[in-house]
């Protein structure tokens, strides 16, 4: 039986890099989104989903200028995300000063230990849970005050986060796994290589984790340039 032809991927960068870290083939998803939700969600999230859309959307209450609204969540979410794009160049600076070592380490220096890594990883992706969440939050808020079809929207909104948050928590659980798995391969090549510099590779890495850092942000935010682009159109 002939496997599936590879196909040139256009999926989300955070993919395309893991795969190429991992030198992985990927192929375009066969199903569709509908057909996928439909795996990921229970029964439970298939009847709050089906109730949210068929209910009368709540009423819109308080009066609020929509444009100063928009403006305001326009600058808020360029702000959260300035605020976590910075704290990822906040990390890889303070990683560059403890990992910087002189051009012939001592011979009891303590060798580049992934821990470090994995566990500013976790950090960082903890803090895009809170603060993207709870932008989020708010710009359902935002939504539910300015028209009873974007109170519906907004309504769906919470119960998709609800159905999939778990789902997306344990998919990006496994970042750090992969990107565990090409720190300790770029350090064996680095070890076997004729005319290694020091530390180079932990440059690379350091290069490799900005950039899937970012990739993830971007996929993270999605969601929130969804809702967005609705008070844009409201």
């Amino acid at each position: 039986m002939q496997g599936p032809k590879r196909t040139a991927f256009s999926g989300p960068a955070l993919v395309r890099l893991l795969a190429q870290f991992a030198d992985l083939d990927v192929f375009e998803p066969a199903p569709s989104l509908a057909d996928r939700l439909s795996q990921w969600l229970g029964w439970t999230d298939a009847i709050a989903l089906s109730t949210a859309l068929a209910s009368d959307p709540p009423a819109v209450s308080g009066a609020r200028s929509a444009g100063r609204s928009m403006e305001h969540m326009e600058k808020e979410c360029a702000r959260v995300r300035a605020s976590l794009g910075g704290a990822f160049a906040r990390e890889e600076a303070a990683a560059r000063r403890r990992h910087r070592a002189p051009a012939q380490p001592l011979a009891d220096e303590a060798p580049a230990d992934y821990a470090d890594f994995r566990q500013r990883y976790l950090s960082l992706q903890q803090a895009m849970d809170a603060d993207i969440g709870a932008l989020r939050g708010r710009l359902r808020a935002t939504l539910a005050a300015t028209s009873p079809d974007m109170a519906r929207l907004a309504v769906v909104d919470a119960v998709m986060e609800q159905a999939l948050s778990a789902r997306e928590r344990s998919l990006l659980a496994n970042v750090p796994v992969l990107l565990g798995k090409h720190f300790e391969r770029l350090r064996s090549a680095h070890a076997t290589s004729e005319t290694p510099a020091p530390n180079a590779w932990l440059d690379v890495f350091r290069r490799d984790q900005q950039s899937v850092l970012l990739a993830e942000l971007d996929v993270r935010f999605q969601p929130i340039e969804g809702l967005l682009a609705a008070l844009r159109l409201r």
